[in-house]
């Protein structure tokens, strides 16, 4: 069969019926084999037996597990450079033209090499103890040695033996590699940190980092950016894009450590302020720590709700949100533009939430005036997006 174009989920194909087929390790435009893997009422998901006739974007996969059988963490390992960028563009285009009606054409730009550029890696444990990553759409983990995205210090821990955990995330975060290990007991998770050979650390262990010249700590159960120039990219980002000025009042939603809310603190000064707002009593701590040389940012632990914004944010003033990759949904998006913010900075991992999110905000008079798409998930079909929506009212 032959291929159409881009989607999450692989490469349109069609069957002799009409039914749509998201075909993964395909390209558009070529014509392939395809096993189907599963049918749904609407559509069906395959992967490809055989190329017949190939795209000239297409490569030979930088990691040897990035095939049908093997891990299901890479999409995109068979597609050039070029190729990924555009594929990645296509869909973030698609999804603002679909879901929020916008017709503009999104470029995502290179961020740099993508070997070894993770600095934050979750692993499964296979029945031998060794890390590995789960296969697509399935629990069956398939061990790696190592993962061609890991952080090249991370490498020593796909040679130690995790028996007796349920999953490992590596992070290279600060100057030391850490370890923290997951262990299934019940309902409850319990987790251990380690060093990368399995040696035990604190569970207090904290990595610290510095980006643009401020320093954070990161406790082990606090949310970090995996892409090792996210955190000083989206920092410059939402600074810039935001427009804050001395004596600013922002509030920073889904606010994680701080990473965004002491960076605004420098900008908006002693007589603005900053109102970090994050659920994850673990974040909230690390943000404490982070922000007690700024007076000027108070922080709340409290989840991200229409209450949360109604305490928070006022009329003519600035909002950066970061939420999940779930978004953050049509309650929040509805409180924040009844509050009526002159603009928010929007940072998202999905480009269908993105969009959905984005579409409140502009059925409430808000403008779409600026997106920008990065490759911080090279090898995958996920995106980073920011984008700036001012009250058009």
């Amino acid at each position: 069969m032959r291929t159409e174009r881009a989607a999450t989920g692989g490469a349109v194909a069609r069957s002799a019926s009409g039914q749509v087929i998201f075909v993964r390790h395909a390209l558009p435009h070529e014509t392939v084999e395809v096993q189907i893997t599963e049918l749904a009422s609407r559509f069906a998901r395959g992967d490809v037996v055989e190329i017949v006739d190939a795209s000239a974007e297409r490569v030979s996969a930088s990691c040897r597990y990035a095939t049908a059988d093997q891990c299901g963490g890479c999409d995109l390992q068979h597609a050039s450079s070029s190729a990924q960028l555009s594929w990645k563009s296509d869909v973030v285009s698609e999804h603002l033209s679909r879901i929020a009606r916008d017709s503009r054409r999104v470029e995502v730009k290179s961020v740099g090499p993508e070997q070894a550029s993770r600095t934050r890696l979750r692993c499964a444990v296979d029945a031998n103890g060794r890390l590995g990553l789960r296969m697509s759409r399935r629990h069956d983990v398939v061990a790696v040695d190592p993962c061609w995205l890991a952080h090249e210090s991370l490498k020593t821990a796909f040679e130690t033996n995790w028996a007796g955990f349920d999953e490992v995330e590596l992070r290279a975060i600060g100057d030391e590699p850490i370890a923290v290990a997951r262990r299934d007991e019940g309902e409850d998770s319990i987790y251990e940190v380690f060093t990368l050979d399995r040696n035990p650390l604190a569970p207090t262990t904290v990595s610290r980092v510095v980006v643009n010249s401020l320093a954070f700590q990161v406790g082990p159960l606090s949310f970090w950016q995996s892409h090792r120039r996210a955190p000083e990219l989206l920092s410059q980002q939402v600074s810039e894009l935001l427009g804050a000025k001395e004596g600013d009042h922002v509030t920073d939603l889904y606010s994680g450590v701080g990473l965004f809310a002491v960076s605004l603190a420098t900008v908006v000064g002693p007589g603005g302020r900053v109102v970090a707002v994050e659920s994850s009593r673990d974040a909230v701590s690390d943000a404490l720590i982070n922000a007690q040389s700024h007076r000027q940012v108070v922080v709340r632990n409290w989840a991200v709700t229409p209450r949360a914004i109604n305490d928070s944010v006022s009329t003519g003033q600035l909002v950066v949100l970061d939420p999940p990759r779930s978004g953050a949904g049509k309650a929040v998006m509805g409180a924040l533009v009844r509050r009526r913010p002159r603009r928010m900075v929007y940072v998202s991992c999905d480009a269908a939430t993105f969009a959905r999110d984005v579409k409140v905000a502009t059925d409430a008079g808000y403008s779409l005036s600026d997106v920008r798409a990065f490759d911080l998930f090279p090898m995958t079909e996920h995106v980073e997006l920011v984008g700036v929506l001012d009250d058009g009212s």
